[in-house]
């Protein structure tokens, strides 16, 4: 199985990431081999939009069968979900702790996408415009 990790590094023993589409680095683990497939820089992190689905795209990219991360946005989700490819809810630690929860069986099949919750949207709303204002306009106009 070929398990796709956000993380804060390239290696195994490099802190989980907390955030899928803005970590810094993928790393893609082979159950098989037990080893690192390949471990890659996340070109999206700073990107101003789009980085869950980049992200998710990348993971597709690199034919994983599972993602651990412990955040996930709803784009980089139905990506994710729309391929068949399970994610699971992360641990604190290193990727070789989250590695060896996946493999025990201790992490939980996400249900859904998290981590963006209520209050966190950036509505595209109309003001009404009902300001109290103090104009000091002078009409001296004749009727």
């Amino acid at each position: 199985m070929k398990i796709g990790l956000s993380s804060n590094g390239s290696t195994i023993k490099d802190v989980f990431a907390s955030n899928f589409g803005r970590c810094s680095y993928f790393i893609i683990y082979d159950s098989n081999s037990k080893k690192i497939d390949t471990a890659y820089p996340n070109t999206a992190q700073n990107a101003a939009g789009g980085a869950g689905i980049q992200a998710a795209q990348s993971m597709l990219n690199n034919e994983v069968d599972a993602v651990i991360a412990p955040q996930m946005g709803p784009n980089a989700w139905n990506v994710l979900k729309g391929a068949n490819i399970k994610v699971y809810s992360g641990i604190t630690g290193s990727i070789q702790d989250n590695i060896d929860a996946l493999l025990a069986g201790k992490l939980t099949e996400m249900a859904g996408a998290h981590g963006m919750g209520p209050g966190r949207g950036r509505g595209m709303g109309r003001g009404q415009g009902r300001g109290m204002g103090r104009g000091q306009g002078r009409g001296r106009g004749n009727y």
